[in-house]
């Protein structure tokens, strides 16, 4: 099975999904399942797991008996709440671990701030965190993150919400080649094929929540992008074949073909 690791555990789904922006938790968790997702993130700052008892509470719904949560610091500004959202995530969930860090640097296009991210990483990796970062597509910033210990880069492909898809491969390539730990695009992804071409780049997983919890129909588009993935992973693995700019080649071969005599040419 074509599997891949974070954190020292394996998984056999490459979607990783958001449990934001649904009408209700019962969409949520038929969504998840559509998409075959294994981790899902939770934005500790926006979504109740036990911090407000007497509310719905979404590990009711998506226990983690059954998936493995990534707590977000979805809504952080500085490196200081970053941190102190994922220490209470961590009290809140029996010590995970295993969390996903975002510092935005500004509230109209929730660009990353990476100088806070980084400051942030520092701390808790430190602290024993498993760290997968959201950042920009920057190969330096993605090469820093990883000396500094985190689990996995997440770079964006475009901004957070835009659907915009990827932007920048180039940048993403590079990346791609230098970093050694899963690089997973977070951000801008809007359809299917956002999510295939991220996939056939070369890159471990894609994390989406907006793509799909704002289709029309959130549960078929989750299914949708469960294929995307998968078709772009496979074709990554086949290996596509090599781009021939103005040069044509038959899709048949040429040797063997049945042609016209010279004879029958002129007795016509």
């Amino acid at each position: 099975m074509d599997t891949f690791v974070i954190a020292g555990k394996s998984y056999s789904s490459r979607l990783l999904l958001g449990t934001g922006k649904y009408k209700d938790f019962a969409e949520t968790r038929m969504a998840v399942d559509a998409s075959g997702a294994q981790i899902i993130t939770v934005a500790i700052r926006r979504t109740n797991i036990g911090q407000n008892s007497g509310e719905p509470n979404l590990l009711d719904v998506l226990p983690p008996s059954q998936f493995t949560l990534l707590p977000n610091t979805a809504g952080c500004y500085t490196a200081a709440d970053a941190v102190r959202t994922l220490r209470l995530a961590r009290e809140l969930l029996d010590g995970h671990a295993l969390v996903k860090l975002e510092v935005l640097g500004d509230q109209k296009t929730l660009f990353p701030d990476v100088i806070a991210t980084i400051d942030a990483a520092k701390i808790l990796v430190k602290e024993g965190f498993q760290v997968m970062v959201y950042t920009s597509d920057d190969p330096i910033v993605a090469r820093q993150l990883e000396d500094i210990g985190c689990a996995a880069i997440m770079p964006l492909a475009s901004l957070i919400g835009s659907g915009m898809g990827i932007l920048n491969p180039w940048n993403l390539q590079i990346i791609l080649d230098k970093i050694k730990v899963p690089v997973i695009v977070d951000a801008g992804v809007g359809t299917a094929s956002d999510a295939a071409i991220a996939m056939e780049l070369g890159c471990d997983g894609v994390l989406m929540n907006t793509a799909v919890a704002n289709a029309r129909n959130p549960v078929l588009m989750a299914s949708a992008m469960r294929k995307a993935i998968e078709a772009g992973r496979e074709a990554w693995l086949a290996g596509r074949m090599p781009k021939k700019i103005y040069q044509a080649t038959p899709s048949s071969p040429s040797e063997g073909m049945i042609t016209q005599s010279p004879h029958s040419a002129a007795n016509n």
